[in-house]
């Protein structure tokens, strides 16, 4: 192992609770790397608009954030490198991450590599993320006040996301390609309850409508096969998450593709080892909440190893 490439903590992940935790490891004075394969912001930097991250009351773009946060991590002397881990080996006390480029070392090592929401795959979808189609309803639905607004989900998170842009929208079309919900009963018979809610079952959208903003969804019944048009003015799918976790194939493999389950400090079963944002279990998939993770982690490690 070359000695630059030793490290006191080593975050795999350059989201907010990454960069969260190298904040309070560099403050420490740790000697801090943060590994993405991208760069800063993960889900973050795709949000337009970004409302509900306190201190921000006029609200903030996704790369904006993304930026000073960054700039903060660094400012306290985390490094950061952009490269694509492929595994993390744990035997012995001091842990060895291998990327493409070359391996690194540490006692501690946080796994930070967030979730990727499910994509419907459909026209539209990615050209009009951001501008109007949304993953996120806690995120985006107070800016879209008084529209017309469709979310495609059939489980407990699309029921009460639903419920939640009531709050906000003048009408909320669910769209399902079940009849049945995967949802518990409670979060069913109050969506059904909801005057604001209507649904559309044993259906599927083909397609997301329009140019610089959402228009409407095509939707093609799954039994009858008609296709009908849905105005609207946004489109939130809540067809689930999956995290970013494909890459711990070897001593980690347990955990590959599944996240990551943690205790009240974010360490994993393995000491040394930390899970924090939306790959660890129980995540609310809020920046706040990841951010904190990530604190949480950093705070605890000092502790403990150092």
């Amino acid at each position: 192992m070359v000695e630059g490439n030793s490290y006191d903590v080593v975050i795999i992940g350059a989201g907010p609770a990454g960069l969260g935790a190298a904040l309070y490891a560099g403050r420490a004075l740790l000697k801090t790397l943060i590994i993405d394969k991208m760069g800063p912001g993960g889900q973050l930097a795709l949000a337009y608009d970004v409302d509900n991250y306190l201190g921000f009351e006029k609200g903030i773009t996704g790369v904006e954030l993304t930026e000073k946060m960054s700039d903060h991590a660094q400012r306290f002397g985390a490094e950061m490198k952009i490269e694509t881990v492929n595994d993390i080996f744990t035997n012995g006390e001091r842990k060895k991450i291998v990327t493409r480029k070359g391996e690194y070392e540490a006692p501690v090592v946080m796994i930070a590599s967030g979730a990727s929401h499910r994509q419907l795959g459909v026209p539209g979808e990615e050209e009009l993320a951001g501008s109007g189609v949304s993953y996120c309803a806690t995120c985006d639905g107070a800016f879209f006040r008084e529209k017309k607004l469709v979310i495609v989900g059939g489980g407990d998170s699309a029921l009460t996301e639903a419920l939640f842009l009531t709050r906000f929208a003048s009408h909320v079309e669910l769209i399902h390609r079940r009849k049945g919900f995967r949802g518990r009963p409670v979060n069913v018979e109050n969506a059904r309850k909801n005057n604001k809610i209507d649904f559309t079952l044993d259906s599927v959208v083909e397609k997301i409508e329009g140019v610089k903003k959402v228009d409407a969804v095509s939707v093609r019944n799954v039994i009858s096969g008609h296709t009908s048009r849905i105005d609207c003015d946004g489109v939130f799918i809540s067809i689930g998450h999956d995290p970013n976790t494909d890459y711990l194939t070897n001593s980690l493999s347990g955990y590959a593709g599944r996240t990551v389950p943690v205790d009240m400090n974010m360490e994993t079963d393995i000491k040394g080892l930390y899970a924090v944002g939306d790959v660890r279990i129980g995540s609310y998939q809020q920046v706040a909440t990841a951010v904190a993770d990530g604190v949480i982690a950093a705070m605890h490690a000092e502790k403990t190893y150092f």
